[in-house]
């Protein structure tokens, strides 16, 4: 999953940043308004992490204007915790959730991984699907209650991004740009190497390749993947 961390204190930036990466998200940084609203509205996060006093334009004002444009992305709100009247404002403005300063990053991380999940229409605290069991917290995905299997970084953020979106044609360029940051070269074919990688692990039948389309990850196996 790929998200926008939009914070102007440098060093809770910084911090934030390597946490949020050390847990398996592509991460990108804005530390004022003006920027964070172009790259919400110019690349396709999964969730937004905004803190609301921004230089050059108010983290409200920047939300507001996303949702004006009908701009439907996730957005968490971070505020100081006694100011309840930002957090009110926050959601009549379109916020999703807010956590007050100063948080543990582990509630943040629940946080997200909460809200992600009911944008994709996911019930519970853990991903499954097609027979697999992801473990977020270890990076490890399960086969029909078998041994863990462990992941690489970047085979468990495309696994996770699979089984999100199950059953949808997800072409290379989209699952490039949710699970890389903005650094990444988009026309690299490392999705393809690292596809093949998770289908030695989880088994062919799983990941479909769609000629010319891209890949569906199967909810459910038939005779027909298998």
């Amino acid at each position: 999953m790929r998200l926008l961390l939009v914070e102007d204190d440098a060093e809770l930036s910084q911090s934030l940043q390597q946490q949020l990466k050390k847990e398996g998200f592509a991460v990108d940084v804005a530390d004022n308004g003006i920027d964070a609203e172009f790259m919400g509205d110019e690349e396709p996060y999964d969730a937004i992490i905004l803190d609301l006093g921004l230089p050059q334009r108010p983290g409200l004002e920047v939300l507001k204007n996303w949702r004006q444009r009908d701009n439907k992305v996730p957005v968490i709100v971070l505020t100081a915790r006694d100011a309840w009247h930002e957090r009110v404002d926050g959601f009549k403005a379109g916020a999703d959730d807010y956590l007050g300063k100063p948080f543990h990053t582990e509630e943040l991380l629940v946080r997200i991984l909460a809200l992600v999940r009911r944008n994709n229409n996911m019930a519970g605290d853990t991903l499954k699907s097609s027979g697999l069991v992801l473990d977020e917290e270890r990076q490890q995905v399960s086969l029909n209650s078998g041994e863990p299997i462990e992941l690489t970084g970047t085979e468990f953020r495309l696994l996770r991004y699979f089984m999100l979106h199950p059953d949808k044609i997800l072409t290379k360029t989209r699952l490039t740009e949710h699970v890389y940051d903005q650094d990444f070269d988009k026309d690299s074919n490392l999705i393809e190497v690292y596809v093949r990688h998770l289908r030695k692990k989880i088994g062919k039948e799983r990941i479909v390749t769609k000629r010319g389309q891209g890949y569906i990850f199967c909810r459910e196996l038939t005779e027909k993947n298998t």
